[in-house]
């Protein structure tokens, strides 16, 4: 995708407000409303902007323990590795599944209430899942950076 200073403007200022109305859009980045909001129209079908989302606090709504899961698979082949990707799919505890490359299969981002409700996901959910070898979790102490998004220049 090719994107001219306007479009990585209106990008940029989207990453840091979804909330921001077209109209104070358009005065940030120098147009009027209408081809303002057609630029961002055009910028959702190209695929640059795939949603808009509100900020959660996890603690207010619960969920006071994050845990990064590193898993390892037996099989690495294709339709195991999909497969292991849509269970995880499925479990709405898990927040992020990347798949890497190294010793290590996929880490997942995982929010839990406590360490109980944890324990219930890792021993009934995860580490009986099929194709699963070994799982390593760690607890996370504190989040001194997390930012969403992208950075646009």
């Amino acid at each position: 995708m090719r994107f001219d200073d306007i479009d990585v403007r209106i990008l940029g200022l989207l990453q840091d407000n979804g909330r921001m109305t077209n109209v104070e859009l358009a005065e940030r980045v120098g147009l009027t409303a209408p081809p303002c909001l057609r630029r961002v129209r055009a910028l959702e079908q190209q695929g640059a902007i795939t949603g808009y989302h509100a900020a959660l606090d996890p603690a207010a709504l619960g969920y006071n323990l994050t845990v990064f899961a590193m898993v390892s698979l037996k099989s690495q082949a294709e339709a195991d590795l999909r497969a292991f990707e849509q269970m995880m799919a499925d479990i709405p505890e898990v927040r992020e599944c990347h798949m890497l490359n190294g010793e290590i299969d996929f880490i997942l981002k995982i929010v839990a209430p406590d360490l109980q409700s944890f324990q219930h996901i890792l021993t009934t959910r995860l580490t009986p899942a099929p194709n699963v070898e070994h799982v390593k979790t760690s607890l996370t102490i504190r989040t001194s950076k997390a930012l969403p998004g992208v950075p646009v220049a």
